[in-house]
């Protein structure tokens, strides 16, 4: 483990090519985030998921999934969760506790059993933005609420359900994607909010976490810092340690997205700058994997004791 460097990264298809198993014995990459172009069916996936770990002689090795429900659904060759989105949940919440308690179990419990059988150990969930109306749909129904009490509740419940069945979480993004009025896959939003209104609101929903993992919100709060997203920002990572009190591993949201305005190098070196843990690249293009790979550090000391943490819950 000493030997990995702080970065998560994508790889192109349902095979390791030649060139990545070169690549990751080369950089070795703290872990691998799988997509949709990843996965087609369960031996294809058991196998691939088998040759990660082999490649670095570890059971426990990060593999890493968005399985949220709902339009997020990575595994949707193997299962269908359309109608089982996180503001679904929440409705159900309000309407009916009990009916939601085992319902939202059973939910997590399913997809628990079916990451473990695929050998894929880490789930980017909770969502725990704020549902806004006129926001930019990319969030939408993948919150829970718009109550930061709610979407607190729920994410509480959510960590410590997957962490029963021996799967990690990445609660997002991190300190609140919920206001942004534009995609930040395409665009850099811009939020016009006072400090103390995201504290109460936004900044609420995800405080005193116990997820081992988050993930950057690539979005300006301008009255806080005006030039720099989240992931770019020290000013918006101190805030993230010291007011909303995330204690553990801050990864980045995807360094190809274009919400950054940088180059590849310059957003890597960039997100380690500003406090963030470790950088995540997803798009599988080799040559940005690369400048990535290069520009990341070897894993720190709080890296190592935090996935020391993280693999006693697989065990």
């Amino acid at each position: 483990m000493i030997n990995r460097r702080s970065f998560i990264t994508g790889i192109k298809s349902t095979k390791l090519t030649s060139k990545e198993i070169i690549f990751l014995k080369k950089f070795k990459p703290w872990g691998i985030i799988l997509f949709s172009r990843n996965l087609k069916d369960f031996k294809q996936i058991k196998g691939l998921t088998s040759q990660i770990k082999n490649i670095f002689k570890d059971k426990h090795y990060p593999i890493i999934v968005d399985q949220e429900g709902g339009r997020v659904n990575r595994l949707n060759k193997l299962i269908s969760l359309d109608n089982f989105t996180s503001e679904y949940f929440g409705k159900l919440y309000l309407k009916d506790k009990k009916q939601f308690n085992i319902m939202y179990k059973f939910f997590i419990d399913k997809i628990s059993f079916l990451l473990n059988q695929l050998g894929i150990n880490i789930n980017t969930v909770p969502v725990l933005d704020l549902l806004y109306k006129g926001s930019s749909n990319i969030i939408g129904d993948r919150s829970f609420s718009r109550d930061p009490k709610i979407v607190s509740t729920l994410g509480d419940l959510c960590i410590k359900y997957f962490k029963k069945n021996s799967i990690g979480t990445v609660i997002k993004h991190i300190p609140g994607h919920g206001l942004a009025k534009v995609d930040s896959h395409l665009f850099t939003p811009t939020i016009n909010k006072s400090l103390n209104y995201l504290i109460n609101n936004d900044f609420r929903s995800f405080k005193l976490k116990k997820s081992l993992f988050a993930m950057t919100a690539h979005i300006i709060f301008k009255k806080i810092d005006p030039v720099y997203t989240v992931t770019h920002s020290e000013k918006m990572i101190k805030i993230i340690r010291n007011e909303i009190k995330f204690k553990n591993l801050i990864i980045s949201d995807d360094l190809s997205m274009k919400s950054l305005k940088h180059s590849v190098k310059q957003n890597t070196i960039k997100t380690f700058k500003a406090g963030c843990n470790m950088a995540l690249h997803c798009n599988g293009n080799l040559k940005e994997m690369n400048i990535v790979a290069i520009n990341s550090p070897k894993i720190d000391l709080f890296i190592q004791k935090k996935t020391s943490e993280f693999y006693k819950i697989l065990s």
